[in-house]
């Protein structure tokens, strides 16, 4: 099994290292990690560090020897996923699996159709949970590089990201409009590839011109349509394993 992975500030590169506050309190407190134990230390943007557990003090402080020190490439290609923003806690459930699944940048997108709206207080309040759900999904599918989540966006502001990618795409399942499989679609060797994912009601007629004009082409996942807060996870599944980041 691999070692459980904790977050810090800063990875250390050698010797001795304290990881105490909550961190500090979850190995000790709910891991019940004991000496002799192996972990791994992590910023969460791609540097880590292999530790060996020396001692457990008190509820909340794991004493850890350094042993190796490593920081993972940056992939050749970058899956971002913007999401419409979905009802309830559906959008928390949509972060932590595509970022078990290894989506690269998650966008939330204040579509037409949304019926949750982010606004004030409780965007900011929505976006934190976001955030946080997908820090401790990279934790415990044992990344050590986290999907960042980004401001939430309009329509309006999402065109330049589509237009800068190496390929924008839409997923948008209606017999009535033309659409390609992205199981064959033809990919990037390299740079980043954007998939929207539309609300419940899916894509508007205006959205989809707007993200047309900036470069973006519709693309099915497969013969049903999928919800929203899974259907992200399920194309990024498909791009990760044809960009072979899956194998």
């Amino acid at each position: 099994m691999t070692a459980p992975v904790f977050v810090v500030d800063k990875v250390p590169g050698g010797g001795e290292y304290v990881l105490d506050g909550a961190e500090g309190r979850h190995a000790v407190s709910v891991k019940r990690l004991r000496a002799d134990e192996r972990v791994t230390l992590t910023d969460g943007a791609g540097s880590w560090a292999d530790a060996v557990v020396v001692a457990a003090e008190g509820k909340d402080r794991l004493v850890v020897r350094v042993t190796a020190t490593a920081t993972e490439d940056e992939p050749a290609v970058r899956i971002t996923v913007v999401q419409a923003l979905p009802k309830g806690d559906r959008g928390e459930v949509a972060v932590e699996t595509m970022t078990e699944t290894g989506v690269d940048a998650i966008v939330p997108w204040q579509a037409a159709r949304c019926i949750t709206q982010w606004k004030g207080e409780r965007g900011a309040k929505s976006l934190a949970k976001w955030r946080s759900t997908a820090r401790e999904a990279g934790k415990q599918s044992r990344r050590v590089r986290f999907p960042e989540v980004h401001e939430a966006r309009t329509t309006k502001q999402l065109a330049p990201l589509l237009a800068g990618a190496d390929l924008a795409m839409v997923l948008h399942e209606d017999r009535d409009h033309p659409s390609e499989a992205l199981a064959t679609a033809e990919l990037p060797a390299s740079g980043e590839i954007v998939v929207v994912v539309g609300p419940e009601g899916g894509v508007s007629p205006d959205e989809l011109a707007a993200f047309a004009e900036a470069g973006a082409r519709p693309y099915r996942l497969g013969a049903s349509v999928l919800r929203t807060s899974t259907a992200g996870t399920a194309a990024a599944a498909v791009l990760l394993s044809r960009t072979g980041r899956w194998s």
